[in-house]
């Protein structure tokens, strides 16, 4: 039962016997899987008229609990992408109506950005349907295998300095 990283893997032992390729087995598999992985999520989401991006923020901002609201800098955490890129995603949100932009309640030179009622109905709608796509997504694992392989991802994430968003 091989894959195309075993086939990547076999032609690596065939053309350079001399280094020991393990590794490839691991993040050759993790790259394919995460554009695989993305690939599927971003067609789930554009069936409800967002794109992945935008699923990001709302999901963000509703898990953070009341008020729903972030700055920019906390979204920016949160998703690992330039202040750039989260104005881009903020302003066409605004445009539908997902999220709106107020001032800091302490800091008035400071923005939050807040789920409109519209943006937390959509993501509430949403998020079960979300949940059970990712079910099938990983229906191939039995349970026990999938919190074997979150551990492990867990081990690497943390070793390479992703650490808790809090």
């Amino acid at each position: 039962m091989s894959d195309a990283v075993d086939a990547v893997m076999d032609a690596w032992r065939r053309e350079r016997p001399d280094v020991d390729v393990w590794p490839v087995g691991v993040v050759g598999r993790v790259q394919r899987l995460a554009r695989l992985l993305e690939a599927e999520l971003q067609g789930f989401f554009r069936r409800y008229g967002l794109d992945i991006s935008e699923a990001d923020v709302l999901t963000t901002l509703r898990r953070s609990g009341e008020p729903y609201d972030l700055t920019p800098g906390q979204l920016v955490k949160a998703s690992m992408v330039t202040s750039g890129a989260i104005t881009k995603r903020i302003d066409r949100m605004v445009a539908k109506d997902l999220v709106e932009r107020v001032p800091d309640a302490v800091d008035r030179r400071t923005v939050r950005i807040r789920l409109t009622p519209h943006g937390r109905q959509t993501i509430d709608d949403l998020f079960a349907l979300h949940i059970a796509n990712e079910t099938r997504l990983l229906q191939a694992l039995d349970r026990d295998q999938a919190d074997g392989l979150a551990d492990a991802l867990r081990i690497l994430l943390r070793s390479l300095g992703d650490t808790s968003l809090t």
